[in-house]
């Protein structure tokens, strides 16, 4: 019955994620930034301004919001996670070095995306009865289209509950409790007997961690993220900037790899991958993967900014894409293949690829800092998905059921931690893929909405 299920999934998820979807996000990616006139180009100097200028921003949120920079570093915290340090891995192992190339060129089109997604979230957004601001692509379709296509709404929030249990939850609480074991047995602090106590555990108090921040609501949240985000981020990058001046010898050449690479693969992976395509579907899949453009998750959080200009926190969202994607999975893909180590082109390949990038250049004393930034990357990702699945089911059933789905989601930890998890991955992928269908619709009938308001704040 479980090999049924998993052949029934394995072909959806490669048609969810092959060619027609690719082409529909770039597409509509295109279209928006074409109708724009490319506002993530023109208007990137500003959107990196503002945001890093928010960081010392002491400014506190009226009640039921969060301060703008809280919502960007809440969405952060969804998409940087395990995927751009997994994810960037396997780009590199399936599509060649120059899969890094078509992951720049989607998230420099996805930049535009998310910050459609975001404009609309925030124009469209509504009020919940606690107070609450509540936004994303359901809202923008039931306000922005009307009832006629309120079944399109529904969808997207029905796909929404089903995938942050297994994408947001159980996966990512599994990589913490590897990261952590692997350190543990690595300094010969527990053996392979104790391995299941200490990951159940490790479940057990994530369960507890997870439910004392979701459940203090919206404000609660956004201090946590707004902490935690940069923290793990500045982390990351010296950890990365590191492994290229330590290797700067090899720039030139690595540089080489992933720009030739991009159309001639096979020149750079000993023929292993020679198809130009597949180099190009790794790349573009993988960085929608990690910066989530195109799948509206984002702009969930984004609407409960306390801001009440819409195109002024779509900004927010340019930046998002270009921390993610162009910051912290090229940073990803330098360590891997400025340090040299041995990359098994044609197998997939995952976290233990970036880390044995770490390990190559500083020695296995940097396991430590590495199982500490999956830790928090992995961390992040469950309070982002976990506000995401609660707008979601709250928009199908009401503000009645937001803390007992907090409650299970917190428990769920615990079923992370503790059991094998490749089916609910690849189940939590293919929704995670069918989330975009209904946003990628809505995005494009709305394109004249984001056109309209970004001439409107820019004109004022």
């Amino acid at each position: 019955m479980l090999q049924t299920i998993e052949n029934i999934n394995g072909a959806v998820n490669s048609f969810i994620w092959g060619v027609p979807a690719m082409i529909c996000i770039i597409g509509v990616g295109l279209i928006l930034s074409i109708r724009t006139n490319f506002i993530q180009i023109r208007k990137f100097g500003h959107a990196l301004k503002m945001t890093i200028g928010r960081i010392f921003d002491k400014k506190e949120a009226s009640d039921g919001s969060m301060t703008p920079f809280q919502a960007v570093c809440t969405a952060l915290a969804a998409t940087v996670g395990t995927g751009n340090i997994a994810g960037v891995a396997g780009a590199i192992a399936i599509g060649g070095p120059g899969a890094v190339f078509w992951m720049w060129i989607s998230a420099l089109l996805g930049m535009c995306t998310k910050f459609s997604e975001v404009t609309l979230a925030v124009h469209f957004r509504e009020k919940n009865k606690h107070g609450d601001y509540v936004g994303g692509p359901m809202y923008y379709i039931k306000n922005g289209l009307g009832k006629n296509w309120m079944w399109l709404a529904y969808l997207f929030a029905a796909f929404g509950v089903l995938t942050v249990f297994g994408t947001g939850n159980a996966t990512q609480v599994n990589t913490i409790t590897t990261a952590i074991n692997s350190a543990l047995l690595n300094y010969n602090l527990i053996g392979e007997s104790s391995v299941e106590t200490a990951s159940l555990v490790i479940g057990i108090i994530i369960t507890i961690l997870v439910a004392a921040v979701l459940l203090g609501g919206i404000k609660r949240i956004g201090k946590v993220t707004e902490k935690l985000v940069p923290f793990m981020a500045v982390l990351y990058i010296v950890l990365g900037l590191g492994v290229v001046i330590l290797n700067i010898e090899s720039i030139p050449a690595v540089f080489q790899s992933i720009f030739a690479g991009a159309f001639n693969p096979k020149a750079f992976t000993g023929g292993v991958v020679g198809s130009f395509f597949l180099s190009m579907k790794k790349g573009v899949s993988r960085g929608i993967f990690s910066n989530e453009a195109g799948l509206g998750t984002g702009s969930i959080a984004h609407a409960c900014a306390d801001t009440d200009k819409p195109v002024h926190q779509g900004l927010f969202g340019i930046f998002e894409v270009f921390a993610d994607t162009i910051v912290i999975c090229t940073l990803t893909a330098l360590t891997i293949l400025c340090s040299g180590v041995s990359i098994n082109y044609g197998v997939d390949a995952g976290a233990e690829l970036t880390i044995s990038g770490f390990v190559s250049t500083y020695g296995s004393w940097i396991s430590i800092f590495t199982a500490i930034a999956l830790c928090c990357f992995a961390f992040s990702t469950i309070l982002g998905w976990g506000l995401y699945g609660a707008r979601c089911i709250e928009f199908i059933f009401g503000e009645k059921v937001i803390k007992p789905f907090m409650v299970v989601y917190s428990l769920v930890a615990i079923v992370g931690a503790t059991a094998d998890l490749g089916l609910i991955w690849g189940i939590a992928d293919t929704f995670n893929g069918l989330m975009a269908i209904p946003n990628l619709i809505a995005l494009f009938l709305l394109s004249g909405t984001v056109v309209r308001l970004v001439k409107e704040h820019f004109k004022k």
